[in-house]
């Protein structure tokens, strides 16, 4: 990378930069421990049953998607954000790609503390999931050519990525979750010239279904028996 921050994408480089970081603090904290149990529990991995017995420890829904678990995690991540990312933050633009990350992000760690509430679990991949359905949504939607080709080309990406999200140690309730979060994303946020591909119905259903699917399982969350 030529520079550090990019005017023209400034909040994918915003997030790059503290994403960096937050890696960069992890591992001036912790040393070579930096990808630790309790690395990733002080620097803000989400983990359900946490927040089932203690809500007020709910930042980490929030916090999870900059901390990174180990280099490669890292490194993948933030070499997929920086590509992925200028792309789609050209699409709908600074503001409403900085909102498209965090509910993707947020909705994929709100499915991990329902689905998967013992597991530690951390990572950007949950905002890049949400990144990938957005465009594949718009796809079937718009009449821009270059979004309906780039739609068509993260087809193959996420597939290949969701086939991923079958190994150990991945987290396919947060990679399935920020699909989720991505696609009604996608329908709640306009795209610059294509306003007019969703109908203010269809935003307020999908705003309607981000809110009660995310409040439904924070509130199925907390009726569990706890472990």
């Amino acid at each position: 990378m030529k520079q550090m921050f990019d005017r023209d994408y400034p909040v994918t480089s915003i997030l790059l930069i503290i994403t960096t970081i937050i890696f960069i603090l992890m591992f001036a904290s912790y040393g070579f421990q930096y990808e630790g149990l309790e690395a990733l529990y002080q620097f803000g991995a989400v983990h359900g049953y946490t927040i089932q017995a203690d809500p007020s420890q709910f930042w980490r829904v929030f916090s999870a998607m900059f901390i990174h678990i180990g280099l490669e995690h890292f490194v993948v991540n933030m070499l997929t954000l920086y590509f992925l990312g200028r792309q789609i933050e050209a699409i709908f633009g600074s503001w409403k790609f900085l909102l498209l990350y965090l509910m993707s992000g947020v909705m994929g760690n709100v499915f991990v503390i329902y689905f998967s509430p013992d597991t530690l679990a951390a990572g950007a991949s949950t905002s890049l999931f949400g990144l990938f359905s957005s465009v594949i949504v718009l796809r079937y939607t718009t009449r821009n050519y270059y979004i309906q080709q780039l739609g068509q080309s993260y087809m193959s990406l996420l597939a290949v990525n969701l086939i991923m999200s079958f190994l150990p140690g991945i987290s396919l309730a947060g990679h399935l979750g920020g699909l989720v979060g991505g696609a009604l994303g996608a329908v709640i946020l306009p795209v610059s010239g294509e306003r007019y591909a969703f109908t203010l119905s269809q935003r307020l259903m999908a705003t309607l279904a981000y809110i009660g699917l995310a409040l439904f399982l924070i509130f199925m969350l907390f009726q569990r028996p706890f472990h």
